[in-house]
């Protein structure tokens, strides 16, 4: 399937069900505890890109500029928020997206947004921005699965979802990857451009003369979620680092390894 066909198809990305439900609980009460909304949508990257999509839209008047979720919540009332998470609730499903283990993707997901948001302090970057990037960069590998899901499975045998080598599969079988997916959704709902390059560009941050180093944040902190997807040992690691991307960032694997968030050791 051609990119452009792909990006015309409607879906419902599925939210994490707990979360939702936490959430509509939480925007029942008498009084809302803002923060914690904001905390649960900042978990989910499906109610992350609703969110942001409501805000960057025409309505609000501020397309292309919102790339967070307080800054989204500070924008709209909480009616717009419960709407879209009923809607949200009516459309999950955790076996929505054939060939995909949702609760895999939405770990891994919120892994990449948690070190681009560190990464992203290091190299004096937009941290919530990154966050939302990190947290929504594989968005279009649920849409791929959604509109493909049998040729998605063959090259899922080869190369799985959340292998390091997916994105150079995908350009080899398909002529882009699920980087060029999220770019394309990101474009057409709105998101500020900065962001939309990132998404754009993360699979090769700075090939053909671009520099956008939210892309390069984007692309360490996936590699660095990825090697801990395939368990890798530090050797391992270390002979997959993307040594070009950390030049350009003036980040080395220390540096980048020590904006690990919470201990993954126990996994390799």
């Amino acid at each position: 399937m051609k990119l452009s066909a792909l990006l015309e198809r409607r879906f419902n990305l599925p939210s994490i069900p707990k979360v939702v439900a936490l959430l509509l609980t939480e925007l029942d009460r008498t009084e809302v505890d803002l923060s914690k909304i904001n905390q649960l949508i900042g978990t989910d990257p499906a109610l992350t890109t609703l969110l942001l999509q409501l805000a960057n839209s025409s309505f609000f008047k501020l397309a292309g500029k919102i790339s967070s979720v307080s800054e989204a919540l500070a924008l709209m009332d909480l009616a717009h928020v419960k709407t879209m998470a009923q809607a949200a609730a009516s459309a999950t499903s955790p076996k929505a997206v054939p060939g995909i283990n949702l609760q895999r993707f939405w770990q891994y997901s919120l892994n990449v947004a948690r070190v681009s948001r560190a990464l992203a302090g290091l190299v004096r970057q937009n941290q919530q921005a990154a966050f939302t990037c990190g947290l929504i960069h594989a968005i279009g590998e649920l849409a791929m699965h959604l509109a493909m899901p049998e040729e998605m499975a063959l090259l899922g045998k080869e190369t799985p979802a959340l292998d390091m080598r997916r994105a150079k599969a995908e350009r080899r079988e398909l002529g882009y990857c699920y980087g060029s997916v999220s770019a394309g959704f990101a474009r057409m709902w709105n998101f500020p451009q900065p962001m939309v390059e990132a998404l754009e560009h993360q699979y090769a941050p700075f090939e053909n003369n671009v520099y956008e180093p939210l892309a390069g944040v984007i692309h360490l902190a996936a590699w660095r979620a990825r090697a801990k997807e395939a368990n890798m040992n530090e050797r391992a690691m270390a002979g997959s680092f993307p040594d070009s991307v950390g030049v350009a960032l003036d980040l080395d694997i220390d540096a980048v390894l020590q904006q690990d968030p919470f201990d993954w050791a126990a996994h390799g």
